[in-house]
């Protein structure tokens, strides 16, 4: 499955690092791309991968995210 998760609060390349570097760390992710411009990241995951998961993930960064939608 493949979903976008919209993103506030990223302001830099080290934003976006950490970002991507949380999320891939989730057991079932198999790519992300995170976009500063756009304020998202797109996840490319198994179903087992909750939106629980993908949003505390970017939340424990200090982030907030504002909706994941399917992509």
């Amino acid at each position: 499955m493949k979903k976008v998760i919209c993103i506030e609060g990223m302001r830099c390349g080290h934003c976006t690092s950490n970002v991507e570097k949380a999320l891939r760390g989730i057991s079932g992710v198999s790519d992300v791309k995170v976009e500063l411009e756009a304020k998202t990241a797109t996840v490319e995951a198994d179903d087992s991968v909750s939106d629980d998961a993908l949003r505390n993930a970017v939340d424990d960064l200090g982030f907030e995210v504002r909706q994941i939608r399917q992509a």
